[in-house]
């Protein structure tokens, strides 16, 4: 191969109660990038589009991964970077964690080397960790493996992934403001009692229990959060309408999408989804805010080539 095409989804991180451990993998939305040999050595990003963003290698979340990748497996054959951002930075939705994975996946596919997605997780991290300033894997673990999954250990890579059942849609909405990941890590709390994170940690362990046993009143009682939502939601515009919105619909759970500014609610059922989708946009076209919104199924498959 002398180019590849790449498809790198998005995804929604913390789940409500899964604060950097939990994340979701997003179907049909995502990056797309290009990755090509070139007789030129050295590794560079040619082209962005989408998005103004930092073509040096080293202020780009992309570049950063991709060279702790070929530090570790270096090669040769010169490197030319494109990329086509569809998610916006600052979303709530892994813009960063999308453009990571996609350039480490891509370089290996294109030099194909027999490197498994999970152990391409750490190069993709370094990434990660320039865009919020912190390691944590809770969008670039879906967007790499597909589905919902759970980081147990990102030092040791042990990361699992879960059940997904079958009728769980979820809807976004993504009010056109952008709040980056490490200013919104910056107001959450250093200490929480302890009732608060019994709670969290009852709420973690019914979800996943309700995940491998399709019990969707269970992933529906599961779905709070006892520690996060409080500080982060005054950053968003009409989040407790929102969520109370989503809720008297019938949504299973409604929540803060990674850091925000985007708002997740899962529901059973496209019908019920796209119901949720109306009352989102009836509340914040209220506000008069610009926004986009999404209902996708969860992507069981992750980054792959895209044709």
């Amino acid at each position: 191969m002398d180019s590849i095409k790449i498809f790198s989804p998005s995804s929604v991180a913390n789940l409500s109660c899964g604060f950097d451990v939990l994340g979701l993998c997003l179907d049909t939305i995502g990056d797309e990038m290009i990755i090509k040999k070139s007789t030129i050595p050295g590794l560079r990003i040619i082209k962005i589009d989408g998005e103004d963003l930092p073509l040096a290698i080293e202020k780009n979340v992309a570049g950063v991964a991709a060279k702790s990748y070929l530090n570790k497996f270096p090669t040769e054959i010169g490197i030319d970077i494109e990329i086509y951002k569809k998610i916006k930075a600052g979303s709530g939705i892994g813009s960063s964690a999308a453009s990571a994975v996609g350039a480490v996946f891509g370089i290996n596919e294109l030099l194909e080397r027999d490197i498994r997605k999970i152990d391409l997780i750490p190069y993709a991290l370094e990434g990660e960790k320039l865009a919020s300033g912190e390691t944590h894997a809770d969008n670039i673990a879906p967007a790499m493996l597909g589905g919902l999954t759970l980081i147990r250990n990102v030092e040791s890579l042990d990361i699992i992934k879960l059940p997904s059942p079958s009728e769980l849609i979820i809807t976004i909405i993504h009010p056109k403001i952008e709040l980056k990941t490490s200013h919104a890590r910056t107001i959450i709390k250093k200490q929480v009692p302890l009732k608060s994170v019994i709670n969290q940690t009852a709420n973690i362990a019914g979800f996943i229990s309700g995940l491998y046993t399709n019990d969707y009143d269970l992933i529906s009682r599961s779905l709070n959060d006892d520690i996060i939502e409080k500080e982060r939601s005054l950053l968003i515009p009409g989040f407790n309408s929102l969520k109370k919105t989503a809720l008297e619909i019938g949504a299973l759970g409604c929540g803060i999408s990674g850091s925000g500014p985007s708002v997740y609610a899962l529901s059973r059922g496209l019908t019920k989804a796209e119901e949720v989708a109306s009352g989102f946009k009836n509340v914040i076209s209220r506000l008069g805010i610009d926004y986009d919104i999404y209902i996708s199924k969860i992507n069981s498959k992750g980054v792959r080539k895209s044709i």
